[in-house]
């Protein structure tokens, strides 16, 4: 049973099932806890608490949804020494993640040339399951500079500038990556997806700023109204989603020998101090610096469409967020700072002003936080706050959240009445399947709106930009 703290938090009590070592804590309103409650979340919620060694709570944001093991929208946090670290907390799809560009363009400008953008877009940006990356695939040797260095690799490589790293979560290389913890299996997927946005829920937008509440950091951001901006949502491909799997099994193997139990199998984990867990964290930071370098090559695409189409390309990142990562961290913990290992699973770090992992530009304010609605709906910029640091461990949500499968979703509507739908409120769209277009439509996904409510009056993250879609492109 479910205690309700105030409007936007419910407590999951150690009471709820046996072997909880810490409470949890799920963020939502009297509307979202329903939708919540509909599936295993909260089970899930309770299951993650049951892991050796978590400081603080077992935490869901209010897009929180079932996953594999933890809930998509989980956080938690291990105590370095006595924790576990499990592939379940950070997903399959490791640092899948957001990056947003602003451009010098207005709406006025561009929305004569809409159609021509998108379709250069489209032609650009491989986008759907099995495509092949801008790169082509890449050498043995190339890989695992990818691996190791990231968007870094890409800057190298003429993909980018020294600016762009800056406004990237850890500037684009998550520290300790070993591409030689990288299975060759995963290394087959991923050597020719560098560049490709993939399928499923993936995407880059073409938006504009429709309204703004924070003057202060919407300037520090660069954001003003009616800008053109682009919204990119993908990750590692079927590269990360390659490691997850390889160490699923060898954390499923080795726990025996650690002595943990599990009250779910899909939470396999090994003690972060191991030989299991530390090739692990090196495996799945490699994941996610492919998954950086990727949104860099991306970048690079949409930088030369709006080049070609607008006739100078204007582009810059405003910052990109990880949303399935286990990252060290330092954090408050019953009142002592402590190195910690925050498992995000579908959820995005929200660092308030005077951090210094955030681009000294945004010193003052705060780091941006990137929420991503459905197709076809509006997505939001927030920035994170004190109180994220205090509650959550710095995390913030991640998007608007599934409230139904993709069987589901297909069987809501037809991709030919969802283009014409989505065309009737102004918004142009390029797919790669159409099974792919009706599995992400609006219908399939909780209100976003709501969800960033929820949020912003939480205290975890503070609203600064609401953005509308005009052209979406989807794998």
């Amino acid at each position: 049973m479910l205690t309700k703290l105030d409007d936007y938090r419910f407590i999951v009590p150690k009471s709820f099932r046996d072997g909880m070592n810490v409470e949890g804590l799920i963020y939502a309103d009297d509307e979202l806890i329903k939708a919540i409650e509909h599936d295993q979340t909260v089970m899930q919620v309770a299951n993650v608490a049951t892991l050796p060694g978590l400081v603080g709570r077992s935490l869901a944001m209010p897009d929180a949804h079932q996953g594999y093991g933890f809930a998509i929208g989980g956080v938690a946090a291990a105590d370095l020494n006595k924790g576990v670290v499990s592939a379940g907390g950070v997903g399959f799809d490791i640092n899948c993640g957001v990056r947003l560009l602003a451009t010098g363009y207005t709406l006025e400008e561009v929305k004569p040339k809409l159609d021509a953008l998108l379709n250069q877009m489209f032609r650009d940006i491989p986008c759907g399951t099995g495509k092949k990356g801008l790169l082509g695939g890449l050498d043995a040797r190339s890989l695992d500079e990818v691996l190791e260095l990231g968007a870094h690799w890409a800057v190298r490589n003429g993909y980018g500038t020294e600016h762009d790293l800056e406004h990237i979560e850890e500037t684009g290389k998550i520290p300790n990556a070993n591409a030689g913890h990288v299975s060759r299996r995963a290394k087959e997927r991923g050597h020719d997806q560098l560049g490709t946005l993939g399928s499923g829920n993936h995407f880059a937008e073409v938006q504009y700023v429709a309204e703004l509440f924070d003057g202060e950091a919407s300037r520090t951001f660069g954001l003003r109204p009616g800008q053109i901006v682009v919204l990119l949502h993908t990750g590692s491909r079927g590269l990360g989603h390659q490691v997850c799997t390889d160490y699923l099994e060898v954390m499923q193997a080795a726990m025996k020998k650690y002595n943990i139990t599990i009250v779910d199998r899909q939470l396999a984990c090994v003690p972060i101090r191991s030989p299991e867990g530390e090739n692990y964290l090196a495996a799945m930071a490699a994941a996610a610096n492919f998954a950086f370098a990727n949104r860099q090559l991306i970048t690079h695409r949409v930088r030369e469409a709006f080049a070609r189409v607008m006739g100078k390309q204007d582009v810059r990142i405003v910052y990109d967020v990880c949303h399935n990562i286990a990252k060290f961290e330092e954090h408050t913990v019953e009142g002592e700072q402590k190195r910690v290992l925050v498992h995000r699973k579908g959820a995005t770090r929200a660092f308030p002003s005077h951090r210094p992992e955030i681009p000294k530009d945004y010193y003052e304010v705060g780091q941006p936080v990137l929420i991503p609605g459905s197709m076809g709906t509006c997505s939001y910029v927030l920035v994170g706050t004190e109180r994220a640091m205090a509650e959550t461990f710095g995390s913030s949500c991640h998007g608007a959240g599934r409230s139904k499968s993709r069987t589901a979703a297909r069987k809501d509507i037809t991709a030919d009445r969802l283009i014409l739908e989505l065309e009737q409120k102004g918004i142009h769209v390029r797919g790669a399947s159409k099974s792919g277009l009706t599995e992400e439509n609006p219908r399939a996904y909780k209100d976003v709106s709501r969800v960033v409510d929820v949020v912003h009056r939480a205290g975890i993250a503070r609203k600064v930009a609401k953005l509308v879609p005009i052209g979406v492109i989807k794998g």
